[in-house]
């Protein structure tokens, strides 16, 4: 099964929002809504988005702080969303840490594409690290592009949080990633997380994965460390 990439959008305008929000169900996207910049910056580390759309008049906290504030600890593509034509502040947004901008109005169409072409730069930057669009192991197999994982030909359900843990440990096969490396990519340096909540979602995708989840052959469990991936 398929999991839904998760778009965020962070727009106080209800109306804007409320379109934004048509266009990208109808193509199947998961939505993810913060009418302020404090709600938006606590869905980013709560939810890790694949893709941020970020509106800069915001009525809390200017757009270009909340981007700055993302970019202390994610790599996330932000496509700026503003009716401020001016060039100045284009290249503020962009020089800021923003993927791409678009200025109100906006067709679906061209909409649609930038998110596209966001994906297609954090797809290759995931492969950069990994080498291969592909993890396959022991009839294990993770397909990046298509957010599919199976075993032994059988498709696996996992959970959002559950196929991005999966996911970072497949990309970083062999290597020992540390519980607060992990808690800080999933979760965000500000969600209210500990190592509980990421063994529980590790034993449930051990029970999914693992023949014997007490002895696992997949995922590997380096004590008071963190976790580590059959390369």
């Amino acid at each position: 099964m398929a999991n839904k990439q998760t778009i965020l959008v962070i727009e106080d305008e209800r109306n804007i929002g409320n379109y934004i929000d048509t266009i990208l169900s109808s193509k199947e996207y998961k939505v993810l809504r913060a009418m302020n910049g404090k709600t938006g910056l606590s869905l980013c580390t709560s939810h890790h988005p694949e893709v941020i759309l970020l509106d800069l008049g915001l009525p809390d906290i200017d757009g270009m702080e909340v981007l700055q504030q993302i970019r202390e600890f994610s790599s996330v593509p932000v496509i700026v969303i503003s009716a401020r034509t001016q060039e100045r502040e284009k290249v503020e947004a962009l020089d800021g840490g923003a993927d791409d901008y678009i200025t109100k109005p906006f067709g679906a169409e061209e909409l649609l594409a930038r998110i596209r072409t966001a994906l297609r730069h954090r797809l290759h930057t995931g492969q950069s690290q990994s080498q291969e669009p592909v993890y396959s192991k022991d009839g294990l197999v993770i397909d990046f592009e298509r957010r599919l994982v199976t075993l032994q030909g059988k498709p696996i359900h996992l959970t959002q949080i559950e196929y991005k843990l999966v996911s970072l440990l497949a990309q970083n096969a062999g290597r020992v990633l540390t519980y607060d490396f992990i808690l800080k990519e999933i979760w965000g340096p500000y969600a209210d997380t500990d190592n509980q909540i990421l063994r529980v979602n590790m034993a449930n995708i051990r029970r999914k994965l693992e023949a014997n989840p007490a002895e696992p052959h997949f995922i590997f469990t380096e004590i008071g460390v963190g976790y580590r991936m059959l390369e």
